[in-house]
């Protein structure tokens, strides 16, 4: 290992990810169960984070965990009942992206009514 890699933090070829736990799978399963018309999407591997799943509800909430790989992520939705897509074919649902832009404006309104108090 040179110096360079243990100032990044880890071996060649990039720095230390977190694997996906148990924590990560309950967290996912207890969500899914908690909400209509869920919907999974697998994340790709990244050079920062191992191989995501991305549940996505009917009203656009959203919720991201890891994942051991895709094999999981599709077993885990089997699992649950729901399909699964693959977003670098699909991309991420319009329904997400709207439901995020809802939370940017209520997060605004209530800056600018704390900020008026």
């Amino acid at each position: 290992m040179s110096l360079w890699d243990r100032m990044r933090g880890g071996a060649a070829g990039g720095g230390v990810r977190r694997r996906a736990s148990t924590g990560d799978s309950d967290h996912l399963r207890a969500w899914a169960g908690a909400r209509l018309g869920v919907e999974a999407f697998i994340e790709p591997r990244t050079m920062v984070t191992e191989t995501t799943v991305l549940l996505v509800a009917k009203d656009g909430e959203w919720t991201r965990r890891r994942v051991s790989g895709p094999a999981a992520a599709r077993k885990l939705a089997r699992s649950l009942g729901i399909p699964i897509y693959d977003v670098q074919l699909l991309g991420y649902p319009k329904r997400m992206r709207d439901y995020d832009a809802r939370q940017r404006v209520l997060r605004d309104r209530e800056r600018r009514r704390e900020f008026d108090r």
